[in-house]
């Protein structure tokens, strides 16, 4: 490892079928007025917001709620979150649901005693935050974005046409986070397997990237394996504790800043992806599944190496008598098959992309240095197009 790096991870994890039950202890740290966080409504049909009240009502606690949080959270509802925050005087922000809820309760957590404009400062401008930060803790019920124990708000402006991500420092990180397998038992397979590949993108994005033997690597390589295998189980029994479990661990290390450290990375995948997502407001891992191809095939004769080790290392691809070419390509052939056997979206059309917006998309598209080729305009262009 050639990278110099820090590492700290502040927040306490609940893992298990009993984790709900610490919620209680974990309560009794804050103030009263807690503001609950939800999305569109399923944890009403699940019995999960029923448990969840009941805990909070046994410790007394005057709950305000905030729900219809988006799949991909609006700036408008941004600004709205943040109003019920000040208006109620909260004191703690509990997210029950998926990252998209989660990101959104950071960054109303961020935002509520913002002098300015968050929108301007934390996702224009990139600033770190200078105010006040209530803190947020998570119940989670869909995985694959790692939110639950990052610093990461992803949040959309529509009429910019922009999806940008802010990451924040550990002091924005929730405080703890409770992860029950069994809640994600009734998430739709569309939003299953969204969840699994935003999981395994998030491991490509800091794999596919460097050039000296970094044990973080390794981490990915297993980690990446690990989602394969279960990810199969899950399709055939979505009740599959074991396979769920560690779908939802996997998720949490895939973007926990982990593997991320002592090198460089990518996440132009991301880019990519959440340009389209703020033009179609599609699925997020359905946006990255469907650039990803044309992406990895572009920056691989950039990073021919680590694209033999991808296929050798995850996908077992025989290394015996073939160029390197021909082994890279194979390990990314065995990835198609696997995303095509998850059925997730593999093109852009699918999503609602029209050709017509293809300029606009590449002028949405947010430019990072850390992977094997720093992408120009036209490279960004003939991707969007190889993915339609």
């Amino acid at each position: 490892m050639l990278g110099d790096f820090y590492y700290v991870n502040p927040t306490k994890l609940y893992f298990g079928e009993n984790s709900l039950q610490y919620l209680q202890e974990e309560l009794q740290r804050y103030g009263n007025k807690i503001m609950l966080v939800y999305g569109g409504g399923s944890i009403k049909k699940n019995g999960i917001y029923d448990q969840i009240m009941q805990i909070l009502r046994a410790n007394g606690k005057k709950v305000i709620e905030d729900g219809g949080v988006m799949p991909n959270p609006t700036v408008q509802k941004l600004y709205e979150g943040c109003k019920i925050a000040s208006d109620n005087q909260v004191d703690f922000i509990l997210a029950v649901g998926g990252g998209s809820v989660c990101d959104y309760a950071k960054a109303v957590s961020v935002s509520v005693n913002c002098k300015e404009d968050p929108w301007e400062k934390y996702y224009l401008r990139g600033e770190d935050v200078t105010c006040d930060i209530l803190p947020v803790g998570c119940v989670l019920t869909m995985v694959g974005t790692g939110s639950e124990m990052n610093g990461g708000a992803v949040i959309t402006n529509h009429e910019q046409k922009l999806k940008i991500g802010h990451v924040f420092k550990e002091n924005v990180f929730p405080k703890f986070s409770i992860l029950n397998p069994v809640f994600t038992y009734t998430l739709p397979k569309y939003q299953m397997v969204s969840g699994i590949y935003d999981i395994f993108n998030h491991i490509c994005e800091q794999y596919f990237s460097g050039e000296d033997d970094n044990t973080s690597d390794y981490i990915s390589e297993g980690l990446m394996r690990s989602v394969i295998h279960s990810s199969y189980t899950a399709l055939k029994n979505p009740k599959d504790y074991e396979a769920r479990s560690n779908i939802m661990w996997t998720a949490t290390w895939a973007l926990n800043t982990l593997v991320a450290k002592g090198k460089t990375t990518d996440w132009m995948v991301h880019m990519l992806g959440q340009a389209v997502g703020a033009y179609t407001d599609a699925t997020h891992g359905m946006t990255l599944a469907a650039v990803s191809m044309a992406y990895y095939r572009h920056i691989c004769p950039y990073g021919l190496h680590k694209f033999v080790r991808f296929a050798t290392n995850v996908w077992s691809v025989s290394p015996e008598g073939k160029k390197a070419e021909q082994i890279a390509a194979e390990g990314l052939a065995c990835m198609e098959k696997w995303m095509k056997d998850l059925g997730l979206a593999m093109n852009i059309t699918e999503l609602g992309v029209k050709e017509d917006m293809i300029e606009g998309l590449a002028d949405a598209t947010l430019l990072m240095e850390g992977g094997y080729k720093l992408l120009t305009h036209d490279e960004i262009i003939s991707i969007f197009k190889a993915s339609m």
